[in-house]
Formats: structure tokens, C-alpha cells, sequence
């Protein structure tokens, strides 16, 4: 299914229906240049699942774990693993396979570790579109999931 978000607020909503309709040992993953909104996307994701901390991207530090929701949310920003033994290193199977929800950014630096059945969410800008315009792919994830029928849902 293909969103188009046309502001931050609008990309942030749509992480927040994701994370209200999200069930245990949900798996997501975030792909998309740096500066297209996948911490706005995933802060609106833990929002919808309660958790009311602040939530940043935890580059330095792999993984950030939130656990005042109605859920537990696993946060990975991959872009800085050198190599796959530092996953394993985090214990990764244990958020991947545990009960709560976990969004990966840049998945697609560990592809080879992820299970068949994740929920694959791509952002793209499109400068001609408009500055704070996102078109956001979301494949794993059924349209009536989000109450979406066809292309260009607008939030």
C-alpha cells in the first residue's frame, strides 16, 4: 500500500495508527534516506502504543527499549553496525522474537537476519511534490489494517 504524507504531523499520524492496531512480535522495518521522517514516523508509532517518554533515534546506541506502553517497543537504528556479530552481540533475538513491537532502521543492513514476516515501511521525499511531501510504502501489513482502501490516502 502506498500513503502520501504532506507534513510531519501527517507522517507522525500515520505512525500512530501503526502503533495503535500493532499486536505482539510485530516486526517493522524502516527504510529511507536520512531526513525523510523515519523518527518522526516512529515516534508516532510509540505514541500509538502508549508510551508517552520521548522518543529519539538510537544510533550510538543500537537499540532503545520502551516499556510504558501498552506494548514494549524495541527502537534499532542499524545505520552505524559495522558488522553482524554486533547484533548478536545486543541479543537481537530476543526483541525480534520477543512480545512486544520492534521498528529497525535501515533493515536493510541486516537483511539477513530478519524473519519472513515483517512489516516493510519505505519513505521517499519528492522535491516536485512539495518540501514535507512523503510517499510511504508499506508492504507485510493488510490495507483494512489501517481502515485504507487504495493508493493516496491522505491522513
Amino acid at each position: 500500500m502506498e500513503i502520501e504524507t504532506h507534513s510531519a504531523a501527517e507522517t507522525s499520524a500515520l505512525g500512530q495508527r501503526l502503533g495503535e492496531q500493532a499486536l505482539p512480535g510485530q516486526i517493522y522495518t524502516l527504510t529511507g534516506d536520512l531526513g525523510v521522517g523515519k523518527t518522526v514516523l516512529t515516534q508516532g508509532l510509540a505514541k500509538g502504543l502508549g508510551i508517552t517518554e520521548p522518543v529519539s533515534s538510537p544510533t550510538f546506541t543500537i537499540v532503545q527499549v520502551y516499556e510504558d506502553g501498552r506494548l514494549p517497543f524495541y527502537h534499532f537504528d542499524v545505520y552505524r553496525i559495522g558488522d553482524i556479530e554486533e547484533m548478536e552481540e545486543i541479543g537481537y533475538d530476543d526483541y525480534f522474537f520477543g512480545q512486544g513491537v520492534t521498528m529497525i532502521e535501515w533493515a536493510n543492513l541486516i537483511e539477513e537476519l530478519l524473519p519472513e514476516n515483517i512489516i516493510s515501511v519505505m519513505i521517499e521525499k519528492n522535491l516536485d511534490k512539495g518540501f514535507d511531501y512523503r510517499k510511504i510504502t508499506i508492504q507485510g501489513l493488510p490495507d483494512e489494517v489501517l481502515n485504507i482502501r487504495g493508493t493516496g490516502y491522505q491522513l
